[in-house]
């Protein structure tokens, strides 16, 4: 067997694990993340509407901005992407989350995020 079928197949594996235990409601959305070798992605989705309440990345031009103005690295794009993710929920009445790390483990980045999020003030 090819070893990036298996790393592939390892990794949806995983996501779905986590995706079995976490739902995002209309009382409680999901906040999922996900990351590439470059960037960071956040969305806040109502499963049962299947709607995307809100969203931020390190592609977002208000965000991109930051970035190149202070040369970043990618945690503190990490915390910074948090930030915005969680000033969107706040000004949408969105108080308290399902945090949905997708295929990832809770470090690095996706730790930064989530600590970011939370120090926001946003509950998960």
């Amino acid at each position: 067997m090819i070893k990036h079928d298996i790393k592939k197949r390892k990794a949806a594996k995983r996501k779905a694990r986590v995706r079995g235990r976490v739902v995002g409601t209309s009382d409680r959305p999901r906040l999922t993340v996900a990351k590439s070798l470059k960037h960071i992605y956040a969305q806040i989705i109502d499963d049962e509407k299947k709607v995307t309440l809100a969203g931020a990345s390190s592609l977002v031009k208000d965000v991109a901005e930051k970035i190149t103005a202070k040369k970043m690295k990618k945690t503190q794009v990490a915390v910074l992407v948090g930030e915005t993710i969680a000033s969107q929920a706040l000004a949408k009445g969105i108080k308290k989350v399902a945090f949905d790390r997708n295929r990832n483990l809770y470090h690095g980045r996706v730790k930064a995020l989530a600590e970011a999020v939370r120090k926001a003030g946003l509950e998960f």
